[in-house]
């Protein structure tokens, strides 16, 4: 019988390596989790080699998942040996704590979001707002002692500190979705040909600059000089690149003959 061919009753068998390889981990991790009673291969060939049928898989697949959400093996072999739980119970806790930790995840990316719009208006986060916006536990801290060697004696500085002041979670959440709305937009103008120098370009521009000055006045040299960093720092060209490649010297370059720079 070939490697992973059904018997008559239905069931498949498995070799280690080809289970290794339906699942995507090593055959040294089957190994060990034999060796500790954790997933036993449950069938043998003629030839004596051991071999999983479908419900070791599925049992597998229970291990896997445990050890993604970062339960230690002897906490999964407790749960999975319970004699008063079943696979669907199983099923049902693993969905919950998935959920518990997309959603997580989902304020993880609305925080590094949020620090992003940040730094591309070139404000500055105290420890404080940061810790209101994302949590105590965000290490944001690299991120303002960057902002202030960059600009703590400029003026943008001060006024970005005295506008952000009052803003609560939910103005950086418009924030966010404005600039997210705005981006689209601009990615969809460079999409259709719209032309820098342009009326629709130059409206772009405008708005962009209105964004800028919600934090700290923005004249046009000021904006000229933000689009010319957004090309030459390659931290932005990556966030603007990332939703439409060449966006940010698009970018830069509305700006640019909007303020008569080109």
């Amino acid at each position: 019988m070939s490697e992973g061919d059904p018997r008559d009753d239905g069931r498949c068998e498995l070799t280690v390596g080809a289970t290794a390889g339906l699942v995507g981990v090593s055959v040294r991790t089957l190994h060990h989790y034999d060796a500790i009673g954790l997933v036993v291969p449950s069938g043998r060939t003629p030839a004596g080699y051991r071999v999983y049928h479908d419900a070791d898989v599925e049992r597998l697949h229970q291990v896997l998942m445990y050890r993604e959400l970062g339960f230690p093996l002897e906490r999964i072999a407790t749960l999975l040996d319970d004699p008063t739980a079943d696979a669907l119970e199983h099923l049902a806790v693993q969905r919950d704590l998935l959920n518990e930790r997309i959603a997580r995840l989902h304020r993880t990316v609305a925080a590094v979001e949020a620090m992003m719009n940040a730094k591309k208006t070139g404000m500055y986060l105290s420890a404080a707002e940061q810790a209101e916006i994302f949590g105590d536990d965000w290490l944001g801290e690299q991120y303002a002692e960057e902002a202030e060697q960059r600009w703590g004696d400029t003026d943008a500085w001060a006024q970005s500190r005295e506008r952000s002041a009052s803003f609560t979670t939910q103005d950086w959440q418009q924030v966010k979705a404005e600039t997210d709305e705005f981006e689209a937009r601009l990615a969809d103008a460079m999409t259709r040909g719209v032309r820098p120098g342009s009326t629709e370009g130059n409206a772009l521009a405008e708005e962009h600059r209105a964004q800028i000055a919600r934090f700290y006045d923005c004249d046009h040299a000021m904006q000229v000089c933000l689009a010319d960093m957004y090309v030459a720092d390659p931290r932005f060209t990556a966030h603007y690149d990332d939703i439409a490649s060449g966006l940010a010297g698009y970018l830069r370059a509305v700006i640019r003959a909007n303020a008569g720079a080109e």
